[in-house]
This record gives structure tokens, sequence and C-alpha cells, in this order.
């Protein structure tokens, strides 16, 4: 068994900047992001994970709904693709056409980002103001499951109290979701 050493990117703390490759063949860079939103939502991501594809409609639509207003979102799939071919490039493309993704989707093949950033579960939200501070971290919302019954949207609130430049409520949620695969 190896010890895997991992780092945490607290509530408060600047977010790890990061230069990836997308899945529309441009090199993504967290600054640029910054430079031109308000707010940046990085999402954990990967193909395989049956909460994601829970999660994908919810996603669409917080980019649509919040997109306007100075937000985006970014999917970075930091899971290995050395065992499990669903996990290549080649599928996050055809992932992204299958889902008809409206933000962009990242590569992080040596996994310092996702580790940087301290992602464990997929997905798992952290969202990043204007000045590269993580302000939320955590679930998405508070149901996977049903998109019709009561839930508490976790990430779309702080997105909203962030561009409203209000506190945000709540900063920090334990995250459900499959655990990443990691490299040995």
């Amino acid at each position: 068994m190896s010890v895997l050493e991992t780092m945490d990117t607290p509530i408060g703390k600047y977010a790890p900047d990061f230069e990836l490759p997308g899945i529309d063949d441009q090199v993504h860079h967290l600054r640029r992001y910054l430079e031109k939103f308000h707010a940046v939502g990085v999402i954990s991501m990967c193909n395989r994970c049956p909460y994601v594809e829970l999660y994908i409609d919810k996603l669409k639509k917080i980019q649509t709904e919040l997109g306007a207003y100075g937000f985006t979102l970014i999917g970075v799939n930091g899971n290995i693709a050395q065992n499990d071919p669903n996990e290549s490039f080649e599928n996050m493309k055809a992932f992204a056409r299958l889902y008809q993704l409206n933000f962009p989707y990242l590569w992080d093949s040596t996994q310092d980002v996702t580790r940087s950033f301290g992602a464990t579960k997929t997905p798992m939200a952290f969202l990043i103001d204007t000045d590269g501070i993580v302000r939320y971290k955590g679930q998405i919302d508070s149901n996977a499951q049903q998109a019709a019954t009561e839930e508490t949207a976790y990430l779309k609130d702080a997105v909203a109290s962030l561009l409203k430049g209000e506190k945000i409520r709540v900063t920090e949620t334990e995250t459900l979701g499959s655990s990443l695969v990691w490299r040995n």
C-alpha cells in the first residue's frame, strides 16, 4: 500500500494556479479566467462517475443561469487514465459531446492540480473569487439523486452571494461522490 501525499487549499487561501489542456485542444490558465470573470467554479469530475452524471444537467444549468453575471465553471478531470481507458483525453471529448457541456473540461494528467486543490471525490466544487481566493468547497447541492426534491444549492447560493458582495453562509460541506483514482 502506498501513502499518498495530499495537499489542501483551505477556505480563504489562494487557489493553486494551473495550466491544463482542454478538450478544445487549447491550454487553459486559471489566472486568465480570474482576469475575465468575477467568480470561477472549478469542479473535480470525471467521465465514469455516476454522481457526475447525476449532476451534469445541474452544472449546465448553473453555468447558463450565472454565466451572464460574470461566472464560469471549469471541469477538471484528475482521475488516472492508465488503468481506466474511459478516463482518457479522447473519452473526455466524447463525454463532453454526449452531455453537451457548456463549460470548459480540462485534463489534469499529472494529478498535480487535483491534489493541490485537495479534491478527494467527484464531483467536488471549489468556488474562487476574482482575487484567486477559495470561498467555497464541497458539494454542488444537498441532493444529487433527484432534481425535483427540496435541496440546498450550496454552490449556486455561494456564487450568488459572492457576485452580490454578500457573505457566503455555508463555505464548506462534506463531499459526496466517487473517490478519485490516484496514481501510485
